[in-house]
């Protein structure tokens, strides 16, 4: 295929089965240059195709003349199929109610014989007849439409059951002997063999068909709800904006007039109305849409916000930097879509049974028929073992089995800033064994934070603090503001400063309050300006160094007074998150380019036994292709540019949606809040996932094995068969909204994250 390929999703509709979708499949990649992907559950097409040589209005028609309809989307037609998708719930729910109305009777007087009055089989012929014509007319023109382009259907078993129960009847009532007044009929569990020639099915033409449109509507309901999750993240934009003009003048606009670079106003309680940087103001904003965490995060200007997000504090002016389709939740939308729209490897199998089902159910049937007949069996109980085999066989349930579970469960995952980007996902999440985390940004906060101070003998810390931030606040360096930070944060304030120096690569000196003169880093540069270091102060340097952390030394009056113990600190929450990755059964390794004493320092604490120090960004996925060479299926979790080959290289890839765009670009799983307690939640949910689908897929081919064998020896009511097969397809539904309650786990002794300031908004989540 070209390399100029355009892609298309097509919404369809007029499947009933997963039989349809492999027709359709087949239909589309049959087109030259044309690759595609049709997924039962979410009613789609997901077509990939050189415009060389097709275009959009062939993919349309390749799909009309398999028999069925499809739109390109944004136009009057796709708008058209929507349209229809909602009128066929409503037209469903009708003939559901009206169909039941009349079969119940049919139902009651062919059960009790006390209740057969004379001739009730012509009431019960006329309330069963329009159950059979009109409730069953979807069946029966689905059934026809797919019989003038040579091919058969679920529909097709049911119209041929239905009718073949409604004309035999009539076929016993004008032209046998079921006419006959004071005939009466037993209902039986197991069909009798021996029966009469002129039993009737009414009741099973017309409780099956009842029952098969129930059960088609309380799965539309429950597909419908599948994918609730991910229409209800789509709904939580802003529909208005404070636009504000020149003067500062407010304008209530659509939020789809919203361009880069505007500014508009967040007023307490409103949503964010598109991604943006705030300007003016500090307030909370809850972030908890887009990343799952129900603690809001303090932003300031300066800081990132994400549209859709809700504004909890004082009043905000943000300035636009991405609207429309490039905002964080239209990109998450597209992810999520995506996955859903996928097919898992163990969906094929499906795929391939469901391809050859109905034919070969089909000739089941006549099978059935032809040899009862042939053992000399009565054609009444010969036909009703043919019957319960047409009706008993749905290949519903194995197309619903996997794309349901994909759509619940990657949708939840939205909800709680865990994106699953593709249904392969899944199985790498139950092979892994071990999980390599980068060190930088992922388990530590990759920012220098003050973790210690120790004074001298008569030295306190406020006073130590006041003279060393006050210089090493006029420096840029990240381990000064990490001591200037503290400082500020502890004190409220810090004094001015005069005659500030920055010695290159050695530390700052400056001038603080009335004349004191304070010298603020390494040894050399102290004993460089005569200020010698007390023994007990030497002692915390050293074991501060040997513990991987940075030591910088304060000096004023004539000697080194405090030691102030800076590192890259742990996030709150990897702690647990390690612990919760081994109750997973995973190894948890850590990979970083530190020295060996900082790694063992950061594994101790969080409990890691397996480093890997020293080791060049370039080396990380030579690392990870070494663990892979051993025999282990890696996991690598990482949210550096440097971290991006690794994380192809590992067999599931997971990104800190706090990281950079090749990151999040090279993962297979992006985890939103940069929490990594998330990972173990994501590999979590992608396990229950496919335990679901497995489960579904087993109840599925369970089902048809156990079943179809006994409708053909006769064992098997075809109204029992009707009930069974309805209640298949919406107990896989069913089984696959279990993943709705999916929740996260967190430790309520853990202390909750710091809410300082708001996680970077990811910039490019697409696929």
């Amino acid at each position: 295929m070209s390399t100029a390929t355009e892609h298309v999703e097509l919404p369809i509709t007029g499947m009933t089965c997963a039989s349809c979708a492999v027709r359709i499949e087949r239909r589309l990649n049959g087109l030259d240059g044309v690759a595609a992907s049709v997924n039962f559950g979410t009613e789609k097409a997901t077509v990939d195709y050189d415009p060389r040589s097709v275009d959009g209005e062939a993919l349309v028609e390749a799909v009309e003349s398999a028999g069925y309809r499809a739109a390109l989307p944004a136009t009057e037609a796709a708008t058209e199929v929507e349209s229809v998708q909602d009128d066929e719930t409503a037209s469903l729910r009708r003939r559901v109610v009206l169909s039941s109305l009349l079969a119940l009777p049919v139902l009651v007087l062919s059960m009790v014989p006390p209740l057969q009055f004379d001739n009730w089989q012509w009431l019960a012929l006329q309330l069963a007849t329009p159950v059979v014509v009109w409730g069953g007319w979807p069946f029966h023109r689905a059934a026809w439409d797919h019989l003038k382009h040579g091919s058969a259907t679920m529909d097709t078993l049911i119209s041929l059951g239905t009718l073949a129960a409604w004309l035999w009847s009539l076929y016993a009532l004008f032209l046998g002997d079921a006419g006959m007044t004071g005939i009466t009929m037993d209902f039986q569990l197991i069909p009798e063999q021996g029966a009469s020639a002129s039993e009737i099915y009414l009741e099973v033409a017309a409780v099956v068909t009842a029952a098969l449109l129930a059960g088609r509507y309380f799965e539309a309901r429950a597909k419908r709800r599948a994918g609730a999750a991910l229409r209800a993240l789509l709904e939580l934009g802003a529909k208005e904006v404070a636009l504000l003009e020149a003067g500062d003048q407010e304008r209530r606009v659509p939020v789809e007039q919203l361009a880069v670079g505007d500014r508009f106003l967040v007023r307490p309680g409103e949503k964010v109305a598109t991604d943006g940087v705030v300007e003016e103001g500090r307030s909370a904003v809850d972030m908890s849409m887009l990343t799952g965490e129900s603690v809001p995060v303090e932003v300031a200007p300066g800081s990132e916000v994400a549209g859709a997000t809700i504004n909890a504090g004082g009043r905000l002016v943000v300035r636009a930097t991405r609207v429309g389709t490039d905002t964080a939740l239209a990109q998450i939308g597209r992810l999520v879509s995506a996955a859903q729209a996928g097919k898992a490897p163990v969906q094929r199998l499906a795929d391939r049974v469901s391809a050859v089902f109905v034919p070969a159910v089909i000739a089941l049937s006549l099978g059935t028929l032809g040899l009862w007949l042939a053992s000399g069996e009565g054609a009444a109980f010969a036909f009703t073992a043919a019957v319960a085999v047409l009706i008993i066989a749905c290949p519903c349930a194995l197309g619903l089995a996997t794309p349901t579970a994909l759509m619940v469960g990657t949708g939840r995952g939205a909800q709680l800033g865990l994106l699953i980007k593709g249904p392969e996902v899944l199985e790498s999440t139950r092979k892994v064994d071990t999980v390599v985390l980068d060190k930088t940004g992922t388990v530590t906060t990759g920012k220098m934070a003050l973790v210690e101070v120790v004074t001298a003998d008569g030295v306190d810390r406020p006073e130590a603090l006041r003279l060393a931030g006050a210089v090493e606040d006029a420096s840029e360096h990240p381990i000064a503001q990490a001591i200037a930070d503290a400082a500020r944060a502890e004190l409220g304030g810090l004094p001015r400063i005069e005659g500030f120096a920055n010695r290159e690569g050695l530390g700052v000196e400056g001038v603080v309050g009335s004349g004191r003169t304070v010298v603020v880093g390494r040894p050399s540069l102290l004993g460089e300006r005569g200020l010698p270091i007390p023994a007990e102060l030497d002692r915390a340097r050293r074991e501060a160094e040997a513990s991987g952390r940075t030591a910088v030394l304060a000096g004023w009056d004539g000697a080194v007074q405090a030691i102030f113990v800076v590192a890259d600190t742990v996030k709150p929450g990897s702690v647990e998150a390690v612990r919760r990755l081994r109750q997973l059964g995973l190894r948890p390794v850590l990979l970083t380019g530190d020295n060996e004493a900082t790694a063992q320092a950061v594994a101790a604490e969080v409990g890691i036994q397996d480093v890997i120090a020293e080791v060049l960004p370039s080396g990380k996925a030579d690392v990870v292709r070494g663990l892979q060479a051993e025999g282990r299926v890696v996991a690598m979790v990482g949210d550096g540019v440097n971290d991006a080959p690794a994380l192809a290289q590992a067999d599931l890839g997971l990104s800190i949606g706090t990281g950079t765009d090749v990151a999040i670009e090279a993962a297979d799983l992006t985890l939103v809040s940069g929490d990594l307690r998330a990972a173990a939640d994501a590999i979590r949910l992608s396990r229950r996932t496919l335990r679901i689908i497995k489960q579904n897929l087993g109840w599925a081919f369970g089902y048809n094995v156990a079943a179809l064998p006994l409708a053909a020896a006769g064992l098997l009511n075809p109204l029992v068969a009707g009930a069974a097969m309805a209640l298949s397809s919406v107990s896989v539904v069913t089984n696959a909204l279990r993943l709705r309650r999916f929740d996260v786990e967190r430790d309520v002794t853990e202390p909750a994250a710091p809410t300082a300031a708001a996680p970077p908004v990811p910039a490019k989540l697409t696929v």
